[in-house]
């Protein structure tokens, strides 16, 4: 099962590097979201897929072994909000760039 999320997150990362290298100011966003996403899948496999096994140590429940690490999830979940942020404020900043430059007088 891994291989084949290594190739997916290999996949994205080709496509956000050919994306980068385009030159067009809207393929740049693009890549980057690309990128940022084929980090966030890098550090979530990279800390162990475990299927089906809760995140929350229950002193009742399964041992430590077999319980899922939050430190991963929780840094995924904060790099998918703040990519979301900059992703925002690059779209805003190329419209801003679009009505700036069709305004202008030729």
């Amino acid at each position: 099962m891994e291989w084949i999320i290594a190739l997916v997150i290999g996949a994205i990362f080709a496509a956000g590097i050919a994306s980068l290298r385009r030159g067009n100011r809207l393929h740049l966003v693009v890549g980057l979201i690309l990128l940022s996403q084929a980090v966030n899948l890098a550090v979530f496999t990279a800390a162990g897929l475990v299927e089906g096994h809760p995140a929350i140590l229950d002193p009742a429940g399964p041992p430590p072994e077999t319980v899922a690490d939050p430190l991963p999830q929780a840094l995924v979940l904060t790099a998918i909000v703040i990519g979301l942020g900059v992703t925002a404020y690059l779209l805003a900043l190329l419209v801003r760039e679009a009505r700036a430059g069709s305004s202008r007088p030729s």
